[in-house]
C-alpha cells in the first residue's frame, strides 16, 4: 500500500481523486478548507499551502505519491495586470509548491519510487489571450517538472498533467450557466468540457505502478484543443 500527499485535495479534482485511491493506497490530505464527505480511511491535515509548515509530525516516514492542486485561474487584459498580480500567481502556483517539495524531499527519496504530479494547463502551449499570469506560473511548474523529472531520475518520477477548462468551484464563474457550458464546450473538438473525473484517474494511472517508465512529461488531457482543430 502506497503513502500519498495531496495538498489542497479536499474538493474538486481531488476529492474525485480522493474517492478513487482510497482503498487501495493511505491517503493524506492536507487542506486549507474540509471537504464536505469525509473518507473514513483518510487522514485530513488543516494546511495554508501560502501560508502554513507542513507538520512533519502527521506524515509518514515515506512518501510514494505527491500531487499538488492549488492553484489559480486569473484572466485579466495583460495592461490590467499588476505586478502583485503576477507575484500572487506565482506564490501559489510555483513557490508553495516548492515549499512543500523541499519540506518532504527526505520521505520521497526514502520511497522505492516515488512519483510527484502537478498540475499546468494548456494555455501554456496554446497562448491565449488574457491568460499571460496563470500560464507563466503554470509554465514554470512545467519547466521546474521536467528539471526535478531529470535531475532525480531514476529513483523519482515527476510528470504534469494540462488540461484544458474543467467543471471544478475553481472554474465556476466560467460554467455557471448553460450558455457558458456550451460556448466553452463547442471550443473542443469532443465538444464538452472536462469534468473532474477525466483528470483524477489520470492522475491515478501516473500515481500508480502502471505509468512507471513515464518521467518528465506534460499530459495535454484537454478534448483535444491543443492539437487538433475542431470541424
Amino acid at each position: 500500500m502506497k503513502n500519498i500527499l495531496l495538498i489542497g485535495g479536499s474538493y474538486g479534482i481531488g476529492a474525485s481523486l480522493t474517492k478513487i485511491i482510497a482503498n487501495d493506497n493511505n491517503v493524506i490530505v492536507a487542506s486549507r478548507t474540509k471537504p464536505q464527505d469525509e473518507i473514513n480511511n483518510v487522514k485530513y491535515l488543516s494546511f495554508d499551502a501560502l501560508n502554513d509548515e507542513i507538520d512533519q509530525n502527521e506524515l509518514p516516514e515515506n512518501i510514494d505519491g505527491f500531487v499538488y492542486f492549488p492553484g489559480s485561474i486569473n484572466l485579466r487584459p495583460f495592461k490590467g495586470l499588476s505586478i502583485d498580480s503576477f507575484k500572487q500567481d506565482l506564490e501559489i502556483n510555483v513557490l508553495s509548491l516548492i515549499k512543500v517539495l523541499k519540506s518532504i524531499l527526505p520521505r520521497l527519496s526514502l520511497s522505492n519510487n516515488s512519483s510527484l504530479v502537478f498540475l499546468s494547463t494548456v494555455a501554456v502551449s496554446q497562448g491565449m489571450p488574457f491568460h499571460s499570469s496563470v500560464a507563466t506560473a503554470k509554465g514554470a511548474i512545467e519547466g521546474l517538472a521536467k528539471s526535478l523529472a531529470a535531475e532525480y531520475a531514476p529513483k523519482m518520477r515527476v510528470n504534469v498533467i494540462a488540461p484544458s477548462i474543467v467543471d471544478t468551484p475553481l472554474a465556476n464563474r466560467f460554467l455557471n450557466n448553460e450558455i457558458k457550458i456550451q460556448k466553452s464546450a463547442e471550443k473542443h473538438p469532443l465538444n464538452r468540457v472536462g469534468n473532474k473525473e477525466d483528470i483524477a484517474e489520470i492522475i491515478k494511472f501516473l500515481l500508480s505502478d502502471k505509468s512507471s517508465w513515464m518521467t518528465g512529461q506534460i499530459l495535454s488531457v484537454d478534448g483535444g484543443l491543443s492539437t487538433l482543430i475542431k470541424n
